[in-house]
Order: structure tokens, then C-alpha cells, then sequence
């Protein structure tokens, strides 16, 4: 069900990060091809697929420890992809020798509950989203 993202698959994880209710960007030229196509080349992007469909993916950025992505589309919310797929991309952080990792969301969503539930620390604000980050080499992911 989790597998490595390829080139063909741009457009629905496009269709993805511009359709969530939640964490909306405020600019979507924000993330661009030249971003997905790297994530694609380098370990990092990850994509849940079911019955020949991508329901959610993650990007972990190995250059600095960070999730830059965890999107689920809403029809497939809470069936546990999201967590899923939220380990994939630890998992290239750790491969990549981080021992804490950080991401960032926006407050009062989804996102937030899932990492507070995953043990994630509530560290301060970035760019008026909260902060969390991870320590990997206490066994967290």
C-alpha cells in the first residue's frame, strides 16, 4: 500500500495538498514541480495507494530532518494512512542520521491531534504555525 512516489503520480498528489480543508496553502505556487521532482529523485516522497488509487503521501527532507509534507486526501481520513504514511517519512529522516526531526502545522487541526497522539513535542512557533519536533534516539518513531 506504501510505496515510493514516481513522476506519473505529480498530479494527484498535487490534486491532494490543493484539496485538504485543513493546513490550506495560502499560496500554492509555494510547492512546485521542481520541489516534487526532487523529493521523487531523492528518498523522501511516499504514496499510499489502494485499489489503483493514491489516497495520501509524505515527504521527509533529508537535508534538514524536517516532514515537509503529510496529506491524506479527506475522503480517506481517519483510517490510519496518515499515521502510516507519517512513519515512512521518519523512517528516510532516521536513515539520514537525524536524531530529532521537526515539522510544523497549523493549531486546532487533525494534523496537531495526530502528532501530540505520536509523541511529538510542542516546541514553540514557526511562521505562525506550531512546532513540533521528534527525538529520534529516544525510540519515538
Amino acid at each position: 500500500m506504501i510505496r515510493k512516489a514516481k513522476e506519473r503520480d505529480i498530479a494527484r498528489i498535487v490534486e491532494i495538498r490543493n484539496s485538504v480543508r485543513e493546513n490550506r496553502l495560502s499560496d500554492p505556487a509555494k510547492i512546485t514541480l521542481d520541489d516534487l521532482r526532487w523529493f521523487i529523485a531523492n528518498p523522501g516522497i511516499f504514496v499510499w495507494e489502494q485499489d489503483g488509487n493514491i489516497q495520501g503521501f509524505s515527504a521527509g527532507d533529508p537535508r534538514n530532518g524536517n516532514i515537509w509534507a503529510l496529506f491524506v486526501d479527506d475522503a480517506y481520513a481517519k483510517r490510519g494512512i496518515g499515521t502510516a504514511l507519517l512513519a515512512s517519512a521518519c523512517s528516510v529522516l532516521k536513515d539520514a542520521g537525524h536524531d530529532r526531526i521537526w515539522l510544523t502545522t497549523d493549531p486546532g487541526t487533525r494534523a496537531e491531534q495526530l502528532y501530540r497522539q505520536a509523541g511529538w513535542e510542542l516546541i514553540g512557533e514557526k511562521d505562525n504555525e506550531l512546532l513540533f519536533e521528534l527525538n529520534l534516539a529516544a525510540g519515538s518513531a
